[in-house]
């Protein structure tokens, strides 16, 4: 598809306006389904009582059926003394009579006999043959359910609207239900477009990733009411697009799509929705989420969701779920939210709603949230969010300290024992996994080692994991002094080694820093301990040859390609992405490639000293010092520092 056969974005829409596009497919249907079927299913009418519950009186303990005045007056030094007159067991159709001066014994549940008043325990009791001593006396009714005390026949049990869970199943069974009157859940087609998608499970070829967002999506169908089914993956080819949208359509209650809906050449979503049925909404003023397509087709309901995850999920929360919902006849949920102040200065995109999603801490100020900034193509935005913020159209940003409302993703707010924000680490992985074992909970958001300093300083952050080389050849403590943190303790971590990766074999021959320019490159992000170092490095290289450090950068290609994760640098290499990279020995290793060694680092923790009497702060200390901590580094190549 050429540029000039792209289809622009029609008029955007609000977000509401995108919502009252799918009123008109507001509907519900209900089915009877069988009683052990009916879980988790809302309920499509009241339910009234066809029988008394208990239908009969009954005993409601172990004991003896008597007529409460004969045991008046009993007591320890002076029982009432009955004739035992048969047994009664749950379930039997009693034949004796209880006659003044006798007793039937009864179990549990058992129907009462004529003549009978009261029930007396049997640890009240003692028996001597046939005759039985009663210690202590009954009221009229003690110990005795009578008929229709639980429920009555014709009483109102249940609502209709009633999400039904295992108390009401309950209730449905007391009352002799068989079937139950239920919406039926929306029958969802998922549909995955794209030529990059490729099933988890399988090899990915060059450029191809997991499909992610038919998975989560139908995960959310499940988690609203609905019934998910997986139609598979079609490639960015009109026909095949054609096909399985009109075979989706006349088969299910509603199909969601992801991918193929922004301006792209190769999306043709929007002309092939328009061709078989209308399209409602191309576009909405929210990010993420703007490239989103709602329509009609054969009937049905579509909605195309954006490709990149955390855009899918927003949009499916924010328009899908709701129409599932009411189709399975589920109640709109209280969403929860809580003030908090905004903990860095946020830039908002003009024009647009922005639905920020934010994680949260406790600071002695009360809540603070920091944005999750990881973009829309990120799968763990949504992850590690405890909510999101919204923020109109008409607001350009939001400053430090200003107040902001959180809506949360869950009722309740799981904070972390502790949070740790700074460089990633294997390491940490290890610690987080030790807590655990101690019954405590970690946080870890990786954002590089300046960032960690900064929300360390900010008051963000419990701990920061940096390791920050300064020019003078010390790490991390002159960057605690130069950024003016002052209520934190820098704690000595352990000793990595950091180096160049490169492909198994070293193919290009590559013996440091100097062979780089001319070679591909996969970069650490700015503020990263190990960016840090790559551009002390570049700085030494360029003025041992007169060069600036401009046009030292401009021969190596991929500079400006920034990878998270030592990991990330590993995986662009073994795809071929890169020639070399920066990164620490222990993913060379586990990833069977070549290194060559630049120098040890020192990966050290900076606490901020109002946690450090936390339960949980000590038992992290506790850990480091420990000789499982130690051989656990020694296992991914790292060593304590002494």
């Amino acid at each position: 598809m050429s540029n000039s056969s792209r289809k622009e974005f029609r008029t955007l829409v609000s977000l509401e306006d995108a919502r009252k596009a799918l009123l008109q497919f507001y509907r519900r249907e209900e089915e009877q389904v069988p009683l052990q079927a009916c879980y988790d299913r809302t309920l499509a009418g009241n339910i009234t009582s066809r029988v008394d519950v208990p239908g009969f009186d009954r005993a409601s303990m172990d004991g003896y059926a008597v007529k409460a005045k004969d045991t008046w007056g009993a007591d320890e030094a002076d029982p009432r003394s009955l004739k035992l007159g048969g047994i009664i067991h749950a379930g039997d159709l009693p034949t004796a009579k209880v006659d003044s001066g006798t007793a039937v014994e009864i179990a549990t549940g058992a129907m009462m006999p004529e003549g009978a008043s009261a029930v007396v325990m049997v640890e009240q009791t003692d028996t001597e043959g046939s005759t039985v001593h009663v210690r202590k006396p009954v009221s009229p009714g003690e110990n005795v359910m009578h008929a229709g005390a639980d429920v009555m026949q014709g009483e109102l049990v249940l609502r209709k609207g009633t999400r039904l869970t295992s108390r009401e199943i309950s209730v449905l069974a007391a009352v002799g239900l068989k079937e139950v009157p239920v919406y039926r859940r929306p029958r969802v087609a998922i549909i995955s477009t794209g030529n990059e998608i490729a099933p988890p499970g399988g090899p990915l070829r060059p450029g191809q990733i997991y499909d992610v967002n038919a998975y989560a999506v139908g995960a959310g169908v499940l988690e609203n009411g609905g019934e998910p089914f997986y139609c598979g993956i079609v490639r960015d080819e009109p026909d095949a697009f054609r096909k399985a949208l009109l075979d989706a359509a006349g088969q299910y209650d509603l199909v969601l799509t992801s991918g193929s809906t922004s301006a792209g050449a190769s999306d043709m979503m929007f002309s092939t929705v328009g061709g078989v049925g209308k399209v409602l909404v191309h576009g909405i003023k929210i990010k993420p989420g703007k490239p989103t397509i709602i329509g009609e087709a054969n009937g049905r309901p579509f909605i195309g969701l954006p490709g990149y995850p955390s855009s899918a999920l927003t949009i499916f929360n924010e328009v899908a779920a709701p129409l599932i919902r009411h189709m399975s006849g589920r109640r709109e949920p209280e969403r929860s939210t809580v003030k908090a102040k905004m903990a860095l200065t946020l830039q908002s995109e003009a024009g647009r709603e922005v639905l920020q999603p934010v994680g949260l801490t406790r600071t002695k100020d009360g809540l603070a949230a920091y944005p999750i900034e990881k973009g829309s193509g990120a799968v763990t935005s949504l992850r590690d969010a405890d909510g999101y913020v919204e923020i109109g159209e008409d607001v350009h940003v939001i400053e430090e300290g200003s107040d902001v409302e959180v809506r949360l993703f869950s009722p309740a707010i799981a904070f972390p024992d502790l949070l740790i924000i700074g460089s990633h680490c294997l390491g940490i992985d290890v610690i987080t996994d030790m807590m655990g074992e101690k019954g405590f909970t970690v946080r870890s958001i990786n954002v590089g080692s300046m960032g960690g300093f900064r929300s360390l300083r900010k008051g963000v952050a419990d701990v920061a994991g940096v390791h920050l080389l300064d020019e003078s050849g010390v790490y991390n403590e002159p960057f605690l002094r130069a950024l003016g943190i002052k209520g934190a303790v820098l704690v000595k971590g352990y000793v990595r080694e950091q180096g160049i990766i490169v492909a198994k074999g070293n193919p290009l021959n590559i013996r440091g820093i100097e062979d780089l320019p001319g070679k591909r490159i996969v970069n650490r992000t700015k503020g990263s301990g190990t960016r840090t170092l790559f551009d002390m490095e570049l700085r030494k290289l360029a003025a041992q040859n007169g060069l600036s450090m401009e046009n030292l950068v401009e021969s190596i290609k991929g500079y400006d390609v920034e990878a998270k994760t030592h990991s990330a640098v590993a995986a662009a290499i073994i795809a071929g992405k890169a020639d070399a990279g920066l990164g620490i020995k222990t993913v060379v290793v586990q990833n069977g490639l070549g290194f060559i060694p630049l120098r040890d680092e020192e990966y050290d923790f900076v606490i901020r000293k109002d946690v450090m009497d936390r339960p949980a702060t000590k038992a992290f200390l506790e850990i480091l010092k420990s000789k499982r901590f130690e051989a656990e580094l020694q296992k991914l190549g790292y060593r304590l520092k002494i």
